[in-house]
């Protein structure tokens, strides 16, 4: 037990620096972006959805980078599933989320492809280079296809709860620089304390790494969008809210995934494959049924953020079994 001391206090005091860098990151990011005039609907897609999952990232990079890889990708496929499943669930209970946003309705289709995308790469068991690369450029594809929504869009209710969320500073871009390149920094090194901490628990506890990562770290690494969502949901913001969650899956599953890969080819655990990867499928269709009606305006209501919340409770005891 006393091996175990250090490595738990490096995962407590990672997730602490993790949280906070990440906030600093994404606020600083998006408010130099309202400085320049960059539109608010880019900066809710690309900064403030991806800019979130910026931890995910880093442990998943520093994790593959050790040969750890049911920690990279168990970082990546959990938080996918604790982004929609808890979060959005614990956000509609406490507020209901209707969606307004054009923009947020055509990003749920294309999470679901691209999470098919992700099976059919995934399905001969390894992740090579080329299916890291190929994840990589369907990202590049996606950002483009964002800029093109950010300028075209600029009357998207998302971009103008973006725009209310995130004022342009009064004062010069010096501060909302510097907490964005502060917050980065810290991110990079609370990555690294928490990827040695995750894998030193693993192996004193006799599991593996895969379930760690698919737990304790993927739930780590999305509390800054838990923040995010919360915030947003309770200020009525609920295209911010769910816009958050839907750019961090897509981040997780393209950039995440692909950035592990590239860095070190892994043999894909079969649980993934066979579990996990259908939890997230399950997940996203839950959230795509949810968010659209052909009576009106879709919306996360208490009930069904309460379906989801069972739904992460039901895929938490099948790990434990």
């Amino acid at each position: 037990m006393v091996s175990m001391v250090l490595p738990s206090i490096a995962i407590v005091s990672g997730l602490a620096l993790l949280i906070w860098s990440a906030n600093k990151f994404v606020d600083g990011s998006a408010e130099l972006a309202r400085k320049y005039s960059v539109p608010p609907l880019l900066i809710g897609i690309v900064i403030i959805g991806f800019g979130t999952s910026f931890p995910e990232m880093m442990v998943s990079a520093f994790a593959a980078y050790e040969g750890n890889s049911g920690l990279a990708l168990g970082n990546a496929y959990g938080s996918n599933i604790a982004n929609i499943a808890l979060i959005i669930g614990v956000t509609a209970v406490i507020a209901p989320i209707a969606v307004h946003s054009d923009a947020i309705r055509r990003e749920i289709p294309i999470l679901l492809g691209v999470t098919g995308l992700t099976v059919a790469l995934l399905f001969d068991g390894a992740l090579s280079r080329i299916d890291a690369v190929v994840l990589f450029a369907v990202f590049l594809a996606l950002i483009g296809w964002s800029v093109r929504e950010g300028f075209r869009n600029r009357e998207d209710s998302f971009g103008q709860e973006v725009e209310a969320h995130y004022s342009p500073p009064a004062d010069s871009a010096g501060k909302p620089l510097f907490r964005a390149i502060a917050g980065l920094v810290v991110l990079i090194v609370s990555s690294r304390l928490l990827v040695w901490g995750a894998v030193e628990v693993a192996g004193a506890l006799g599991v593996s790494d895969l379930l760690i990562g698919l737990t304790i770290v993927a739930v780590g690494t999305s509390l800054p969008e838990l923040a995010s969502s919360l915030s947003a949901a309770l200020k009525k913001q609920p295209d911010l809210a769910l816009g958050n969650i839907l750019g961090s899956n897509l981040f997780n599953t393209l950039v995440v995934v692909g950035i592990a890969g590239i860095i070190e080819p892994m043999i894909v655990p079969p649980e993934i494959l066979s579990r996990d990867i259908i939890v997230v499928g399950l997940a996203t269709v839950l959230l795509f049924v949810f968010c659209f009606s052909f009576r009106g305006q879709g919306q996360v209501t208490r009930p069904k953020g309460a379906i989801l919340l069972f739904t992460y409770i039901g895929y938490n005891i099948w790990l434990i079994a």
